[in-house]
């Protein structure tokens, strides 16, 4: 970023009912300069700096664009599957998608990127980590790093990794798994070709190796080996089920915690999906080394009828995000999250704590403190615009969060990415969408017929 002070800014956002930039107070009624792809300075009303283009953010809230910590892309391809029957667990679900999984290539995970990044950047998501944990085929991570950059997102791949089958008596087949010295080898060729160190950077890698069921200790002590000499973040699941608890009891003689941090992973370069089936030990562990949580209420709830116990992880010091798994919308974890947190564990979240679990949080688990998920000078232009209800307005600015998010939230108006339009009014900026839409429900309907050939 220039150090210079333009004498005329980018792009200003002007005039927002209320400015919440999460990195110092909120301003009714203020604005947002960007510059080459930066803010470079944030304001009250009547001071607005001259801008090559001014939006008009009146009766908006406007707040640092979201942050995504954890998804499974390559899953929108599967949600449109008929499939007539319930799982026992997440052992029984994943048996039964891994043969169609395997079908994943280089045109799918592409296709189902593209597509989950679109719907992401109209809830207002600026930034999305992604877990890619099965690789039928190479290069899969490299397809989904064209779609990020076709459609503008700031995208976090995570190269996952599963190296144990069922021969080994894990759960997946053997088509989908690779060996230590592949992984490590595709690892860091990804890195090589695609991390981006610098500040803005669109494209960052880490490593993810998946689950106690499908990964060893020694590929997990080695992936986390590789990330301290590239310098590049860890992820995982992390006590995500009953079924996970028991096995790694069974296995190893611990619970997943346990094996967690003696594979090297308990630390400030990790970050992990889930962590539910927890207590509060293993919770003041989780503050004491920097690692982490991404908070998936939906996907959690459908698979085990618990969410992780965020609001005491908070208090214990705890980097929370706010995250989708395979579901649609991010911004529909908002509401599922407050409602299943009060319900499960009598904990109330309010609209802020919501707000910065999708915004701070997500780049703290990210690494990107201080760059994303706030509104500051030198600070990425990544901002979202959302329309106000009625109700939101002449109130304090608290009760105006609140309003925004027992609206909904309302879909946002704008979505900026690096001072870039991503959606500009309502609508996705790309024109590309019915094309790629067409051609991933075809994808779908490749699956449907194997599904029923079963």
């Amino acid at each position: 970023m220039n150090s210079a002070e333009p004498q005329t800014y980018d792009l200003l956002i002007a005039h927002a009912d209320l400015l919440t930039p999460l990195a110092g107070d909120d301003l009714p009624g203020g604005w947002v300069a960007v510059h080459e792809g930066f803010v470079r300075a944030i304001g009250k009303a009547g001071d607005e700096p001259p801008a090559a283009r001014v939006v008009n953010a009146g009766g908006c809230l406007v707040t640092p664009g979201l942050v995504n910590a954890h998804h499974h892309m390559y899953q929108s391809l599967n949600r449109g599957l008929v499939v007539n029957r319930t799982f026992n667990g997440l052992v029984e679900w994943l048996n039964f998608y891994y043969p169609i999984w395997e079908r994943l290539d280089e045109e799918g995970a592409y296709l189902s990127t593209w597509i989950s990044l679109s719907g992401l950047a109209l809830d207002g998501c600026t930034t999305s980590s992604d877990h890619l944990n099965i690789h039928p085929r190479k290069k899969l991570i490299d397809a989904e790093i064209a779609a990020a950059r076709d459609i503008g997102v700031r995208f976090h791949p995570t190269r996952g990794a599963m190296n144990l089958s069922k021969k080994e008596g894990r759960l997946p087949p053997d088509t989908v798994v690779e060996s230590q010295d592949d992984i490590l080898s595709d690892s860091e060729r990804l890195i090589k070709t695609y991390h981006d160190a610098r500040p803005g950077a669109m494209i960052r890698i880490a490593l993810a190796p998946c689950n106690p069921f499908a990964v060893s200790h020694e590929m997990m002590r080695r992936a986390a080996e590789l990330a301290e000499k590239l310098d590049v973040r860890l992820h995982t699941h992390l006590a995500e089920s009953l079924d996970e608890e028991n096995f790694c009891l069974q296995e190893y003689g611990c619970r997943p915690m346990e094996r967690f941090e003696e594979v090297g992973w308990g630390s400030n370069r990790s970050w992990v999906a889930h962590s539910i089936f927890v207590n509060d030990h293993e919770i003041g562990a989780l503050g004491k080394w920097g690692t982490g949580i991404c908070h998936c209420p939906s996907g959690n709830l459908r698979g085990t009828g618990r969410v992780a116990p965020v609001a005491k992880m908070k208090a214990a010091g705890v980097h929370v995000s706010l995250s989708t798994d395979s579901a649609p919308s991010l911004r529909a974890e908002f509401a599922v999250s407050r409602e299943a947190n009060l319900r499960l564990h009598g904990t109330h979240l309010s609209a802020r704590a919501l707000l910065q679990f999708a915004t701070l949080g997500g780049a703290q688990c990210l690494g990107r403190a201080g760059e994303i998920g706030e509104l500051s000078p030198g600070s990425a232009g990544d901002v979202a615009v959302w329309p106000l209800p009625e109700s939101a307005r002449g109130i304090t600015p608290d009760d105006v969060l609140e309003a925004w998010l027992a609206d909904g939230p309302r879909a946002p108006r704008h979505t900026i990415v690096q001072g870039k339009f991503v959606v500009e009014n309502g609508s996705l900026v790309s024109p590309d969408y019915e094309d790629r839409k067409r051609r991933h429900d075809r994808i779908t309907d490749e699956w449907q017929r194997f599904v029923d050939a079963r």
